[in-house]
């Protein structure tokens, strides 16, 4: 099973967004997503938001939260948990990303770009103030076809 991360970084009420279109072979390209990626070996989910985050936007995460955790099932790609985050303070200058174009969206203009289905539930969830919450998700092909949140089904 993949481990990954993921953050957004919020600043006046818009989100830091990457459109992935820069990568080949990326299950995510054409689509916009917050900050992160995998695990490597002996990393800790925080370890890795640190790290990808500066990597992929030159900033520095100061006290980000962790949310959520989101199980992946596909009928394609292998099943994953990503360790979401969430972060309002930060340092450091936005630099070019090689996976794709960084931009400030208004939270409220999010859902309206090209996004994982899934990724609309949890940036509800993270919108406002909630416990950690665990949310799998169950794909066929790019098709959101189940979504239970605390053991509860809601799709």
């Amino acid at each position: 099973m993949k481990n990954s991360t993921l953050c957004y970084i919020e600043q006046d009420n818009a989100y830091l967004m990457l459109h992935r279109v820069k990568k080949k072979n990326d299950a995510n390209h054409d689509k916009w997503i917050g900050i992160g990626g995998g695990l490597e070996e002996g990393e800790s989910p925080l370890d890795c938001i640190l790290r990808e985050t500066f990597e992929e936007t030159g900033l520095t995460l100061v006290s980000p939260s962790y949310r959520g955790l989101v199980t992946f099932v596909s009928d394609i790609y292998e099943t994953e948990q990503m360790h979401v985050f969430t972060c309002t303070d930060f340092c450091g200058e936005l630099t070019d990303c090689d996976e794709g174009t960084l931009e400030w969206v208004p939270k409220s203009e999010v859902i309206n770009l090209p996004i994982w289905e899934g990724d609309k539930i949890f940036l509800d969830l993270i919108s406002k103030p909630c416990d950690f919450f665990a949310l799998k998700l169950v794909y066929k092909g790019d098709e959101l076809v189940s979504a239970v949140l605390n053991g509860n089904k809601i799709r």
